[in-house]
């Protein structure tokens, strides 16, 4: 990991804010020209005509089964009845170990599943 000094600290930082206000000043200033207004118009037509809509459904698809795994999972483990869980949902429950999600989740509930072991 990257040591920075002080110095060089307050200077990132004031970079980082300078940027920030130059772009706000700069989005406020054409934010409500009518070039701008087309331009943006155009973009969101053509994002939603490049099938956001499909691909959002097939996402949903794609992942309903194992968000509603979670989600009963995340109900039970709340009322802490984790046991009847497994019991009664053995798929369900094999599908989140074998993500980690139970192994995780189960022993602290504040982490996500996005956590790994990265050093």
């Amino acid at each position: 990991m990257n040591q920075y000094t002080d110095d060089e600290i307050d200077t990132i930082l004031k970079s980082y804010k300078n940027k920030k206000e130059s772009y706000k000043a700069w989005y406020n200033k054409i934010k409500d020209t009518d070039e701008w207004k087309d331009k943006n118009r155009a973009r969101a037509k053509e994002h939603y005509a490049n099938g956001y809509k499909e691909k959002k459904a097939e996402d949903y698809e794609s992942n309903k089964e194992l968000n509603r795994a979670k989600n009963s999972f995340r109900y039970y483990k709340n009322n802490d009845r984790i046991d009847e869980y497994k019991n009664k949902y053995p798929e369900r429950y094999e599908m989140l170990y074998n993500i980690n999600y139970c192994s995780l989740r189960e022993s602290n509930p504040s982490l996500s599943t996005e956590t790994s072991s990265e050093s």
